[in-house]
């Protein structure tokens, strides 16, 4: 009796220690969903095909998924009479998209594999390709994310740096997520794509000093001192293609956001943003590996979670 009790505690323990650590691995579906990776592939071709921006706009819904209760895919959830999700806190709200593309994808994957791939995986993937679309760098996406039945649009609220971030404040932000500092840096380089709205970016053009002056009134042009506050400027001046412009622009003093420009302004980033404006491979490379590690913020594994149907709403 003493040795079957002993069996059955180690077996409980051995259980939670696979609980605790649980292991995405990039071969995951590799026999419950060969064709995934083609399938995602081809979807985020069309899309970015159809509107280049998409490939921003994804990479922007996996960082804000990613930086709340981990890559969970909660972003995704939509608000109901009994639910609040994040689509609606201050940095999601009327700004994030794409949603319609994650659905697409998982829509085909459920028609090929049945509901065996989470939604976090398919918006991992698709981020990557993306960016690869978009001229980036690629990675080996880990995978075995599970999705959350919750999401908290206060932490959304509370814990997406802002637009208005001090460099201090990017940094213990990051950090409070497991990223350096120097990760920090090369994810902000993920503004190489993409545009952002002039409410984002009105106080830097109109009222701070370390810009360039020509730089600043060109971006009046189309965003004015007041109104217009869902008018669009490109984060640099090649914002479909991914590249090292971005630490350019910082270096040159244009970076479109407040937080930026916080990069390259006299602080402990400067060096980094001066190797990655005339070293694109260096940035590729961080750009890269921070991704991988970003997207191995808190994934729910084994039976945490579930893996949703439908993207938008749980099981």
């Amino acid at each position: 009796m003493a040795n079957f009790r002993n069996i059955v505690i180690l077996s409980f323990i051995a259980l939670l220690a696979c609980g605790v650590n649980a292991q995405l691995s990039s071969t995951f579906y590799s026999s419950s969903c060969p064709n995934l990776l083609s399938i995602v592939r081809t979807a985020m071709t069309q899309a970015v095909n159809r509107e280049a921006r998409l490939g921003a706009s994804i990479l922007r819904l996996f960082f804000h998924d990613c930086f709340v209760n981990g890559c969970d895919a909660s972003i995704l959830l939509d608000d109901t009479a009994n639910f609040t999700g994040e689509k609606n806190a201050a940095p999601n709200r009327n700004s994030a998209r794409g949603f319609e593309v994650i659905d697409t994808i998982k829509t085909r994957v459920n028609a090929a594999c049945g509901n065996v791939v989470s939604c976090a995986d398919i918006l991992a993937l698709a981020t990557r390709d993306g960016v690869v679309l978009l001229g980036g760098p690629t990675w080996t996406v880990p995978l075995g994310r599970r999705d959350a039945r919750t999401a908290s649009q206060s932490a959304a609220n509370s814990q997406i740096p802002s637009p208005f971030s001090s460099l201090t404040t990017l940094i213990s932000m990051f950090q409070a997520k497991g990223l350096t500092a120097r990760e920090m840096t090369a994810l902000s380089g993920g503004h190489t794509i993409g545009f952002a709205r002039c409410s984002t970016f009105r106080t830097r053009i109109y009222n701070e000093t370390n810009i360039d002056a020509t730089f600043a009134r060109t971006r009046r042009a189309t965003c004015p001192a007041t109104g217009g506050d869902t008018n669009l400027a490109p984060l640099d001046q090649t914002q479909t293609q991914f590249d090292n412009n971005y630490y350019q622009n910082l270096v040159n003093r244009r970076g479109l956001l407040h937080s930026d420009q916080e990069l390259f302004n006299g602080g402990s980033q400067d060096a980094l943003v001066r190797t990655y404006s005339t070293n694109g491979a260096t940035f590729s490379s961080d750009f890269a590996s921070a991704m991988v590690n970003m997207g191995n913020i808190s994934p729910l594994t084994g039976t945490n979670g579930e893996i949703r149907n439908n993207c938008r709403r749980i099981n």
